[in-house]
């Protein structure tokens, strides 16, 4: 009997299982947005319906996970704290309210969706990293 190797994952988008699985994951976090009372400053922060916002997330976390590039062929490097700016948002600023309601939406969606709990803390770390860069407001 020969015993397999576990293939070696070189990418956080193996990882995760590819683009179902970041689909999954951003379908489930926006609609917790869009239906968790506790995620009410980031609900407001996105103005309007939400379908645009789930298309680029997902195009910009397949690419940023290591799979396909999909916002940068779209719409060439991310610049995202220069597209959070106030002016950018409609006046909407990010602060450690909206940055902890992203952070805690995001968790919950991984959970949900059975990421991985050793992916799941290391993309927290990332994520937490990321959103706090994010915020346009002090507080």
């Amino acid at each position: 009997m020969q015993i397999q190797e576990k293939p070696k994952i070189d990418t956080l988008f193996e990882w995760i299982g590819g683009e179902a699985n970041v689909k999954a994951l951003v379908e489930r976090f926006y609609d917790l947005m869009d239906l968790e009372a506790g995620y009410s400053a980031l609900r407001s922060a996105h103005a309007g319906p939400l379908d645009n916002a789930r298309q680029k997330t997902f195009w910009f976390l397949c690419g940023w996970m290591g799979g396909p590039q999909y916002y940068l062929e779209r719409f060439g490097h991310p610049m995202l704290r220069m597209r959070l700016l106030p002016q950018q948002t409609g006046g909407r600023p990010i602060g450690i309210t909206e940055r902890d309601q992203w952070l805690a939406c995001m968790n919950q969606a991984m959970l949900e969706t059975g990421v991985d709990e050793a992916l799941r803390k290391q993309l927290n770390a990332s994520f937490f990293q990321t959103a706090d860069w994010m915020r346009n407001k002090s507080e």
